[in-house]
């Protein structure tokens, strides 16, 4: 008997049924490994291989076996999801699994019934499916429960790992899960799935948290890259503008108005069932309008869905309905809420609007497409305003582009994935815990909150002068109270924030306005979505990929009454768009000096490509570094990652004197320009010293500086604010490397 054979016989009767049902030759080998782990060890598991490679299935096979054979006394297994219509969605696919089996599965977040929460609370079993937020609520408002329903928890299965590693969200469950095991007194196992993993050994000992117990990471055969991607470039005004005005017959009216890269996203998905991906809402709102515009025009149907975590949950489910839909051949243009392992059936294709901003988010995208032994098929499209003669040398460059190539090539080269990044001074996720502790504990010692607090894992680097310092402004701010017999216990300005459900998460929540379109006085009002910041009455916004003008606003309970009128307005939210690793700005910079033709390099983008190449080579970007733009205007190009490229900002800033420079401005991570009197010579002369020794990252941030980032730093004292950045935001050894270089001359 093989061991297919072996772990086949394992499964109880449904599972069978269910693998036969579906076809199965064989089991795949993610499940082969999953249940060698599960079956015979008592081992974590860390799942890492391709989208639609099984994961779900390899997991909880071996675990709904466990729980069909030894019917626990509680809930048997825990499902955390960092989505909630990834709750909603996971088990649809394995529905029939689950009826066949007995095992009650519960949804757990807050769009679900109060009525279904109440039969696991009277009758606690099976699997629960929950957010991190529901589980925090869980913690603080039900702890006397938790041994009741949690009892006999054996299995904690966490999905898309990759997106919670370094994240306060992600530490937040680590705190969950180390509170959850001190509560009902043993470790429950840990199953973490993710597609993309950039370093398994850092994910499997963040998956481990303070369980102490070891983390297989079964290693998988490599897959056979089978891609269908094409890369393609235009200006704005036209793709060759030569040719338009060679041309007496175009209309110059209609020239205007057609945007050649628009026109050739909307051909790219006409007539498919597809995903058009955006790096933020903006672009998201901005693109559905126009291919709105241009279906309008052409006297074609819209067929456009938009899916953005700004939008209404109404709206977002109604897309992601309409693409399961096999007749349907809808397109929605989404931002990363549509990246994660939701179930919306065959796609025929993904576009990609400009270049995704890490190799993890590429191939999220990417293996969108391409299911039922179809490869994953992709097109990015790149538009970049036609530049005037004067446009200054930095600007030359396709930035965009040549960030996609080297995403591209360092997965084909090196099969390379961005590590997960680690958060060592979770300040505001500290501050968070802090109150939850004493919220569901009760009073305790500030000695005995320390000891509690501290030996939660995300906090293992946090220093107990710092944490004392934090204890003393939540006592001076009234977020906590000391009792006559000296201990802690929740103040009045904490018990206003847990009073609030917004407490429970950890992630940043802005103050937003409700959009409803409709007529208030009879009763219909559907609600739209939300916006940071409401235009008055009479105004008009962009949402939902369409144009609303504002009827009335009601600014106490946060209310803006809208309308629908013809057209297409761009629309801005906060927030930034995600780091860069410098192994990308690196590949990039390699890019522009090889010969290398790229087979998925359309004729626009490798025309543009030819183009950039020769301009670095005659201006010696890629071999000086610091190059003279004319006059005073001197340029760097350091090809260094976001994290970096902050930090060598601070550096020239804070030096800026000694090096005689002023001026200092920047563009994404790709240069930094500034004013120079001296030349070359002279800068290197002033830099030398500066290089030789060690560069703080301390030094590099101001004493008045207040670097308020996270949902709870505004309540944190200004000098961990400023060593927290330090520590998790600036990055010293890779911008002293790179200096270096451009002293040496390389």
């Amino acid at each position: 008997m093989t061991q297919a054979d072996r772990i086949f016989e394992r499964f109880p009767p449904f599972i069978r049924e269910y693998i036969y049902g579906h076809s199965w030759d064989s089991l795949r080998g993610v499940q082969m490994a999953a249940a060698h782990t599960l079956f015979d060890t008592d081992h974590h598991l860390l799942l890492t291989s391709g989208t639609a490679s099984g994961k779900t299935e390899a997991a909880f096979f071996p675990i709904l076996a466990e729980l069909y054979d030894r019917p626990p006394m509680g809930i048997g297994a825990l499902y955390i999801a960092p989505l909630k219509s990834l709750i909603n969605d996971q088990f649809g696919r394995m529905e029939e699994l689950l009826d066949e089996s007995g095992i009650p599965v519960t949804h757990w977040h807050g769009d679900v019934s109060a009525s279904h929460k109440r039969r696991l609370l009277e009758n606690p079993s099976g699997i629960l499916q929950i957010t991190p937020e529901s589980l925090e609520a869980m913690l603080i408002r039900r702890s006397n429960d938790m041994v009741r329903l949690f009892g006999d928890l054996r299995y904690v299965i966490i999905d898309e790992v990759h997106t919670l590693t370094g994240t306060d969200r992600g530490n937040q469950i680590q705190c969950q899960l180390s509170r959850l095991a001190r509560l009902i007194g043993h470790q429950p196992r840990r199953v973490g799935l993710s597609a993309t993993i950039g370093d398994p050994a850092l994910a499997a000992k963040w998956l481990a948290g303070d369980s102490n117990a070891p983390v297989d990471v079964p290693t998988l055969p490599a897959e056979n890259i089978r891609w269908r991607l094409g890369l393609e470039h235009f200006f704005f005004q036209n793709a060759d503008p030569e040719q338009s005005r060679d041309d007496k017959t175009a209309d110059p009216e209609k020239t205007a108005e057609l945007d050649a890269g628009y026109e050739y996203m909307y051909d790219c998905v006409k007539d498919k069932k597809a995903l058009v991906f955006s790096n933020s809402r903006e672009e998201t709102e901005y693109l559905t309008a126009t291919f709105r515009q241009i279906a309008e025009r052409r006297r074609e149907p819209d067929v456009f869905l938009i899916h953005h975590g700004n939008l209404s949950a109404a709206l977002r489910e109604d897309a992601e309905l309409k693409m399961k839909d096999e007749e349907k051949q809808v397109v929605t243009c989404a931002t990363v809420t549509m990246e994660l392992g939701i179930d919306i059936g065959r796609l025929e294709r993904v576009l990609q609007n400009d270049a995704p901003t890490s190799v993890s988010s590429f191939l999220q995208r990417l293996g969108r497409s391409g299911r039922r032994g179809q490869p994953p098929e992709m097109m990015m499209v790149f538009r970049e305003e036609d530049p005037l003669p004067n446009t200054p040398l930095p600007q030359l460059m396709p930035w965009g582009l040549l960030r996609a190539i080297a995403i591209i090539q360092l997965y084909l080269e090196e099969r390379f994935i961005e590590p997960p990044r680690e958060k060592k001074m979770p300040m505001s996720l500290l501050f968070h815990q802090t109150l939850s502790v004493l919220a569901s504990g009760g009073e305790k010692t500030p000695k005995a909150l320390a000891e509690r607090v501290l030996s939660l894992p995300p906090f293992q680097c946090v220093s107990k002068e710092d944490y004392r310092t934090l204890l003393v402004s939540m006592l001076n701010n009234e977020f906590l109270e000391m009792t006559e017999e000296k201990g802690l216990i929740v103040g009045l300005a904490g018990e206003r924030l847990l009073k609030s459900f917004q407490f429970f998460a950890v992630f940043k929540d802005s103050e937003d306005f409700t959009v409803r379109a409709g007529d208030p006085e009879k009763g219909s009002a559907e609600e739209i979505g939300t916006i940071t910041t409401p235009p008055p009455v009479g105004e008009r916004f962009a949402l939902a990929g369409r144009v609303w003008e504002v009827e009335e606003l009601d600014v106490r309970r946060k209310l803006v009454y809208v309308h629908p009128v013809l057209g297409k307005m761009e629309v801005s939210w906060p927030g930034d768009y995600g780091e860069i690793h410098t192994k990308i700005l690196e590949r990039m910079q390699k890019i522009l000096t090889e010969d290398v033709e790229y087979p998925y390099l359309k004729p626009n983008a490798a025309h543009r490509l030819a183009v950039a190449r020769h301009l670095a080579r005659n201006t010696g970007i890629t071999d000086h570094m610091l190059l003279h733009l004319g006059g005073s205007t001197w340029c760097l190009f350091p090809f260094l990652g976001t994290r970096s490229f902050r930090t060598l900002r601070r550096f020239l800033t804070v030096h800026a004197k000694e090096l005689g420079i002023s001026g200092i401005e920047f563009d994404g991570c790709y240069y930094i320009t500034f004013r120079m009197e001296g030349d070359r010579d002279d800068f290197l002369y002033a830099l030398a010293p500066l290089v030789a020794r060690e560069i703080r990252c301390e030094e590099l941030v101001g004493p008045a500086e207040m670097p308020v980032f996270d949902k709870f730093d505004p309540f944190i004292p200004g000098e961990l604010l400023r060593r927290a950045y330090a520590c998790d935001r600036l990055c010293a050894h890779e911008v002293k490397a790179r200096l270096q270089q451009l002293l040496s001359g390389r």
